[in-house]
This record gives C-alpha cells, sequence and structure tokens, in this order.
C-alpha cells in the first residue's frame, strides 16, 4: 500500500474538536461523501503537527492529534475585528435587522474580491461591529480521524492545489477560516477553521 509522503493525493476523513479545560465540543465532521482532500506538502494551509501525524500513513491508519491554539488557527488578532458603517449592509437601501444581527455569521467580500466570513459582534445605531478571525483562533484543537485514500497525484491535481488541506469545509460553505485563497474555516489557521494555516 502506498503511504503518505510528499506529492501523493490523500482523502482523511476526522472529527474537529475545540479542546477546553472543561472536555471537548466536536465543532466539525468530514462528509463521508465528501472527506478533506490535499495534495501532501503541496496543498498550502495545512496545520503542522497534522501534516505530521499523518505522514507516512496508508489508506485505513488512523490518527488522533491535539494542536495547541498558535499552531493551529492562531491567536484571536484584535486587527481582524471591524466597525463597519450600516450603509454596507443595506439591500434596497434599507438595512435587514433580521438578517444582519448579533451572532450571525455573514458572508462578506474583502477588497480583492475574495468572500470571507465575518462574525456581528455587536449591532448599534450606526456601525455594524463585525469579527473576521477564525473561529477556533486562539483555542486547542484535536483531530481525531483516518486516511481514506493514499495514490499519486495527477498532474492537474497537482497544479493548483486548491482547498484548504483541512476540514475547510464545516459549516456548510467553506468555513475553513483559510484566508490563503481568500475564503474558508475548518482546521485551516487562514480563515476559517479546518487544518489549514
Amino acid at each position: 500500500m502506498e503511504k503518505i509522503q510528499p506529492g501523493k493525493y490523500v482523502e482523511l476523513g476526522y472529527d474537529l474538536y475545540e479542546v477546553t479545560p472543561a472536555g471537548e465540543n466536536l465543532v466539525h465532521q468530514t462528509d463521508a461523501q465528501d472527506p478533506e482532500k490535499i495534495i501532501f506538502g503541496v496543498t498550502p494551509g495545512m496545520i503542522r503537527p497534522l501534516e505530521k501525524a499523518i505522514e507516512g500513513l496508508e489508506a485505513g491508519g488512523e490518527f488522533d492529534v491535539t494542536v495547541k491554539a498558535a499552531e493551529a488557527f492562531g491567536p484571536h488578532d484584535p486587527d481582524q475585528v471591524a466597525r463597519l458603517e450600516k450603509d454596507v449592509f443595506a439591500v434596497d437601501g434599507k438595512f435587514d435587522a433580521e438578517m444582519v444581527k448579533k451572532g450571525a455569521v455573514l458572508p462578506m467580500m474583502t477588497s480583492d474580491g475574495y468572500r470571507i466570513n465575518g462574525l456581528v459582534v455587536d449591532v448599534t445605531d450606526d456601525e455594524v461591529e463585525m469579527d473576521f478571525n477564525h473561529p477556533l483562533a486562539g483555542k486547542d484543537v484535536r483531530f481525531k480521524g483516518s486516511i481514506i485514500t493514499v495514490r499519486d497525484a495527477t498532474p492537474e491535481e497537482l497544479q493548483p492545489a486548491h482547498g484548504c488541506g483541512c476540514g475547510c469545509h464545516h459549516g456548510g460553505e467553506d468555513s475553513c477560516g483559510c484566508h490563503g485563497d481568500g475564503a474558508d474555516s475548518c482546521g485551516c489557521s487562514d480563515h476559517e477553521g479546518c487544518g489549514c494555516h
């Protein structure tokens, strides 16, 4: 059987837990029909301890790794919190208070045209406070799962390698937190929550 090494196409399934002093909370599970797909050593954003944990495994191999916040999605960055004019959220000249409310997660566009998710922290008379940190920023996490497929990557798969490389699809749309390609959230340290840095 083939082992995971640089350049190999890998499919993995896992459960992602937030680790707290009180225990662990399951925050994401990969879909059995749509596992996480990466090109090992090529896909950007892989969380290093997760990458080390799966290197050398074959299909059927299991992994269980706990990652400190600094090596997972990084610390919570105050610079990723912004206050935006309410006009930004107006549709046909009207502010949608049903959709834009505290606790809501909203898709937004960066100035570069990338989609990112933001958490509504507060709504005032004039502004909306948004937090664009990865949902798991500042939190320790645990990845527990198994390897589904290991094979040589095709030339098409090698260029370019898309995806976070770590469960970037939890929460529906790409909620990886992948900041690298503009908009995702899993183990991704980039911008949304996967395993991606």
